[in-house]
C-alpha cells in the first residue's frame, strides 16, 4: 500500500463530487464512477478542480482545454494529455495510486516530443525537452529525435530548421542549463515549422546488386547533380552507403558536386551539406541514409553564381577562377600538419583589398608553395568576419544577410576541408574569397574597429544584455565587448551571455548560423597562439555581437514558450501574480 494515498471516505466524496488530495491529485465522482487526475492542467498548470465536468469531459476554465476524465486524454492536442491515476474503494474509503499509469516515463516523454513535432505545437515540444532533461536523458537522444523527424518529414530535403538544430547541438557546451533548454527547444521548434505541411520523404533505395567501382559512383553523382537529377543522385548516395563507403569519401563526393558551380544559393548549399555531415556526429548510424538523402533536393533550383551579372561584370571573375582551377589540377596539395607556414596577416589584407585578380593569384601561389588549404580557408573565414565587423549601419538592413552568407559559406568550407581532404573542394575557398571581394561595398563607409579605454572597471555581462534590450545598439555593444575582453572578462561567461542574447529573441535563421559559426571558429583559433590568432578571436566575437545586436530586440514569443515549460515543470503557478 506504500504507493496508495487515502482520499477519504466515499460518502464525503459523494457530497462534494471533487476533492484535491496529497500529491496534487484531484479525485472526481462522476456518473457514479471515481476518477483521479493530476490537478494541474498540462497546458498551463491551471487547477483542474476549478474546471467543469459534464458528460465525461473535464474542461479547464483558463484556456478551455478538454479532457476525457477517464483516461486523461485531451481533445485539444495543444494542451497535451493529463496524467491519470488508478483508483479503488476499500471499506468505504477511496484510495489513489499516486504512481501514474504510464510506467516508462522517458519513453512517454519521447512519444510526447514526436507528437509535438508532428503537430508543430511549441509548448508540447518545450515541455517534452524539459521533462527529458530532468529525467537525465542525454541531449544527444533529444537531438536525434529531431533530426530523424526532420529528414523523414520534409520531401524538399535538408532545410533551415535542421540547420538550426545542428547549430544548437554544436554550441550546447557554451551554454548553461537554461540556455541549453532554449537551444534544444528552439532548434526542434524550427524543425517542426519547416516540416509543417510538407510531404514525407520516402527513400528510393540503392541500386540493387551494384558491384562496380566506388570511384565510378562519384562520377555518376557529379553528372546527376550537374543536370539537377535529384532522384538519380539520391540512389547513388544510398548505394555508396550500402557499399559502406567511408563518410569522409561520401562527403568528398557530395561537396565536390556542390562546388562544381560557384557559390550555389549564396552559400546555403555548401553550408547545408556541412551541417548535414555534422549532424551525423549527433545521431546513430541507422538514420545516416535519411540524413544524406536529404541533400540532393537542394540542387533542384539552386542558383549558380557564375551565371550572375556581378560575377561577370564590370570585372570578369569567372574566367580567372576557371583558369586557377585548371592550375589546381597540377598542384599537389598538402593537408598535413607539416605544411608550410605563411604570412596570415598578408593574406587577410589581400582578401580585403580591392584587387580580386591579385587575390585569386595569391591563393593559388600559396597552394603551390605547399600551404595547407585548411589554413587558407580558416584565414578566409576571418576575412569574412571582418566584413561583418566593418559593416556600416547606413547600409540596407537586409544586407546584414549578404555579409552573413559569405561568412557562413567560408566557415562551411573550412569545416568541410577538415573532414575531407578532397582537392576539388578547394575551389570553394576561391568562391568564398570572391564573395568577400564582392561584399566590399558594404564596408563603404567602414565601421572602425572599436578600441578599449585604459580606464579599468569591472564589467558585468548583464550590462550587455541590457544594451541589447534596445534597438540600434550595434556599435555600443561591440564597444562593450572589446572593453570586457581588454579588462580580462571571463570568456566562457561572455559566450553564455551572447548565447542567452540569441536565445531570448525570436531569432531568425541567420542569427543562429552567426552565433554557431563564430563560436566554432573561435574555438579553432583558441588552440593556436600568436598575435594573429588573438586578433582573429576578437574579430569573431565583435562580428557576432554586432550581428546579434542588429537583430534585437524582438517580441520574444518563442523563448517565452520555453520559459513557460520550464516554470510548469518546476510546479510554478502561472495563473497567479508573481
Amino acid at each position: 500500500m506504500e504507493n496508495w494515498i487515502d482520499a477519504g471516505s466515499l460518502s464525503k466524496l459523494k457530497e462534494s463530487e471533487t476533492k484535491v488530495i496529497k500529491g496534487g491529485i484531484v479525485v472526481f465522482l462522476h456518473e457514479n464512477e471515481i476518477y483521479a487526475l493530476d490537478n494541474r492542467c498540462p497546458h498551463m498548470g491551471f487547477p483542474l478542480h476549478m474546471g467543469s465536468l459534464c458528460d465525461g469531459i473535464l474542461t479547464c476554465h483558463w484556456h478551455h482545454a478538454r479532457f476525457d476524465v477517464c483516461s486523461g486524454g485531451t481533445l485539444d492536442p495543444w494542451a497535451d494529455d493529463v496524467p491519470s491515476y488508478e483508483v479503488k474503494v476499500e471499506d468505504g474509503n477511496v484510495w489513489v495510486n499516486h504512481v501514474p499509469g504510464v510506467q516508462n516515463q522517458v519513453e512517454q516523454y519521447k512519444l510526447q516530443l514526436r507528437k509535438g513535432l508532428e503537430q508543430n505545437i511549441g509548448l508540447v515540444i518545450a515541455k517534452s525537452v524539459v521533462a527529458l532533461l530532468k529525467a537525465n536523458v542525454e541531449e544527444k537522444q533529444i537531438i536525434e529525435i529531431g533530426i530523424e523527424f526532420g529528414t523523414k518529414h520534409r520531401e524538399s530535403g535538408w532545410g533551415p530548421g535542421l540547420t538550426i538544430l545542428t547549430c544548437m547541438a554544436n554550441i550546447l557546451p557554451k551554454l548553461e542549463s537554461q540556455g541549453r533548454i532554449q537551444a534544444l527547444f528552439q532548434g526542434l521548434s524550427h524543425v517542426a515549422r519547416d516540416c509543417a505541411g510538407q510531404a514525407p520523404n520516402h527513400l528510393i533505395g540503392p541500386l540493387a546488386g551494384y558491384d562496380g567501382d566506388l570511384e565510378r559512383l562519384k562520377g555518376w553523382y557529379r553528372n546527376c547533380i550537374e543536370v539537377r537529377d535529384t532522384q538519380g543522385s539520391e540512389r547513388i548516395v544510398l548505394t555508396a552507403l550500402e557499399k559502406q563507403m567511408d563518410v569522409s569519401d561520401i562527403s568528398a563526393m557530395m561537396v565536390t558536386a556542390a562546388s562544381d558551380h560557384f557559390y550555389m544559393d549564396v552559400g546555403h548549399t555548401l553550408d547545408f551539406h556541412n551541417k548535414a555531415f555534422e549532424s551525423l556526429e549527433h545521431t546513430k548510424d541507422n538514420i545516416s541514409k535519411q540524413i544524406l538523402s536529404s541533400l540532393p533536393p537542394l540542387f533542384s533550383n539552386a542558383s549558380r553564381s557564375e551565371e550572375q551579372h556581378r560575377w561577370q561584370s564590370p570585372i570578369n571573375l569567372v574566367t580567372p577562377l576557371n583558369e586557377a582551377f585548371d592550375q589546381l589540377k597540377t598542384i599537389r596539395l598538402d593537408f598535413s600538419d607539416k605544411a608550410k607556414s605563411f604570412n596570415e596577416n598578408q593574406l587577410l589584407v589581400n582578401l580585403l583589398a580591392d584587387d580580386p585578380l591579385a587575390m585569386i593569384d595569391e591563393i593559388t601561389l600559396l597552394l603551390k608553395k605547399g600551404v595547407n588549404p585548411i589554413k587558407i580557408a580558416q584565414v578566409t573565414t576571418v576575412a569574412a568576419a571582418e566584413r561583418i565587423l566593418a559593416f556600416h549601419t547606413q547600409n540596407d538592413f537586409s544586407d546584414w544577410n549578404t555579409v552573413l552568407h559569405t561568412f557562413t559559406h567560408n566557415h562551411a568550407v573550412h569545416e568541410t576541408l577538415r573532414r575531407s581532404n578532397e582537392g576539388l573542394i578547394v575551389r570553394a575557398i576561391y568562391h568564398g574569397a570572391v564573395s568577400i571581394y564582392l561584399d566590399r561595398f558594404l564596408n563603404i563607409p567602414a565601421t572602425k574597429r572599436p578600441t578599449p579605454t585604459e580606464e579599468k572597471r569591472s564589467l558585468d555581462c548583464d550590462e550587455l544584455l541590457e544594451l541589447l534590450n534596445k534597438q540600434q545598439q550595434v556599435n555600443q555593444s561591440a564597444k562593450w565587448v572589446v572593453e570586457y575582453l581588454h579588462h580580462g572578462g571571463d570568456k566562457q561567461k561572455l559566450f553564455n551571455t551572447l548565447g542567452l542574447a540569441l536565445l531570448r529573441e525570436d531569432a531568425k535563421f541567420h542569427s543562429y548560423q552567426m552565433f554557431e559559426a563564430a563560436c566554432v571558429e573561435y574555438d579553432r583559433w583558441d588552440k593556436e597562439s600568436g598575435v594573429f590568432a588573438e586578433r582573429a578571436k576578437e574579430t569573431l566575437i565583435i562580428a557576432m555581437t554586432r550581428y546579434l545586436a542588429a537583430h534585437a530586440p524582438t517580441s520574444r514569443e518563442l523563448p517565452h514558450i520555453g520559459t513557460i515549460a520550464w516554470r510548469l515543470n518546476r510546479g510554478e503557478k502561472l495563473f497567479e501574480e508573481t
